[in-house]
C-alpha cells in the first residue's frame, strides 16, 4: 500500500500481567490509565466489561476477585495521561435511543463549547440543540421514536507551569530563591552593604582599619587647589603655612590618625609639617621652614586612618 511521508512503524501497547489467587481484588499497575475505558482487562483470555473494575492512579480494583492462575490477568493500556497535564486529552462518545418527542439527553459531564451532537449520524448545527450547562443536551425539535442521538464531548487539557512566549512574562514569583550576601534582600533586589563602614564587610576581619578614611593632595599656597582627594570636600587657607582639610563624612571620634607630608622647591631646607586634629570633620596642617610658618611652593599631602 503506498503512503505519503515517513514510513509507518509498529509500537506495542504497554501490558501488565498479574497472578490471580481467588481473593485479591486490588492490583498495582505500572502506569496510571486515563480511565477505565483506557485499559483493556482480560482474565484467562476473556475480555472484561469496564463495569467490573475501576482504576484510580496506579490502582486497579476488581468488583470480584479474579480466579487463581499464573499470569491469568492481562491489562493492556490504550492511553495514559500526558505528564504535567491537568486533565486527560480524550473524547467521550455516548449514544441514546430516543423515545417519541424526546428532547433532553444527559451525557457525561462536558465542557461547554466542546461537544458535538449527532442525530442518526448527521452532525447537528448549534441552532438544533442547546448545550450550555455541562450536564444536558436539549434538542430544539423533539426526536422521533428510535432515533439514534450521539454526543461526543471533548476534554480540554492545559499544561501546568507553561511560560508564555512574550516579553516580561516571567515575574519575580518564578525566580530562584533569594540570594543574600549580607543585609536585606527582596525577590528582585540584592542589597550589598557598603564596604568602607565600621559595620560593613571589613569590620569582621580588621581590614577596615587598614583603609584610609580620607586623603588629599593639594597645592599648599594661599589659594589651595585640590589635585585629587577622597572624602574631602575642600581645603581652606587659614594663615601663612596653615591649611584646614574639611571632610565630607566625619570620623566617629577625634582619635583618628592623620599622616601629613609636603614637597618643597627648596633642596636645602625641607622644613617640618605637623597635623592638628580640630574636630571629627576638620584637620589643620602647619608647615615650618627654619622654625617659621611658611607657605609651600609645591604640594601637601594628608592621609587619615580611623573610624
Amino acid at each position: 500500500m503506498p503512503y505519503i511521508g515517513q514510513s509507518p512503524s509498529q509500537v506495542s501497547f504497554l501490558v501488565d500481567t498479574f497472578n490471580g489467587n481467588g481473593s485479591t481484588t486490588v492490583f498495582t499497575t505500572s502506569v496510571a490509565p486515563a480511565n477505565t475505558a483506557s485499559v483493556l482487562v482480560a482474565i484467562s483470555g476473556v475480555v472484561q466489561d469496564p463495569s467490573t473494575y475501576g482504576v484510580s492512579g496506579t490502582t486497579l480494583t476488581f468488583s470480584a476477585a479474579p480466579p487463581s492462575g499464573t499470569g491469568n490477568i492481562s491489562c493492556r493500556y490504550l492511553g495514559i495521561p500526558a505528564s504535567g497535564v491537568t486533565t486527560t486529552a480524550y473524547s467521550t462518545k455516548t449514544e441514546f435511543t430516543a423515545t417519541a418527542g424526546q428532547t433532553t439527553f444527559t451525557p457525561p459531564s462536558y465542557t461547554v463549547g466542546f461537544i458535538q451532537v449527532y442525530r442518526n449520524g448527521v452532525l447537528l448545527g448549534s441552532a438544533d440543540y442547546t448545550a450550555t450547562n455541562g450536564t444536558t443536551v436539549v434538542l430544539t425539535t423533539g426526536a422521533t421514536a428510535g432515533d439514534l442521538v450521539t454526543t461526543i464531548s471533548f476534554y480540554v487539557s492545559s499544561v501546568l507551569n507553561a511560560i508564555p512566549a512574550t516579553a516580561g512574562s516571567v515575574g519575580s514569583t518564578y525566580l530562584a530563591p533569594n540570594l543574600t550576601l549580607s543585609g536585606t534582600t527582596t525577590a528582585t533586589t540584592i542589597s550589598v552593604p557598603t564596604i568602607n563602614t565600621p559595620t560593613g564587610l571589613f569590620s569582621t576581619n580588621n581590614a577596615y582599619s587598614g583603609i584610609a578614611r580620607a586623603w588629599v593632595n593639594f597645592v599648599g599656597s594661599s589659594s589651595p587647589t585640590i589635585n585629587q582627594s577622597f572624602n574631602v570636600s575642600s581645603v581652606t587657607y587659614v594663615s601663612t603655612g596653615v591649611w584646614q582639610v574639611n571632610y565630607i563624612t566625619a570620623f566617629s571620634n577625634t582619635y583618628y590618625c592623620p599622616v601629613v607630608g609636603t614637597g618643597n622647591n627648596s633642596t636645602t631646607n625641607y622644613g617640618n609639617t605637623i597635623a592638628i586634629v580640630n574636630s571629627v570633620s576638620q584637620t589643620q596642617i602647619v608647615h615650618f621652614e627654619s622654625g617659621t610658618q611658611t607657605n609651600l611652593g609645591n604640594n601637601a599631602y594628608v592621609v587619615c586612618f580611623g573610624n
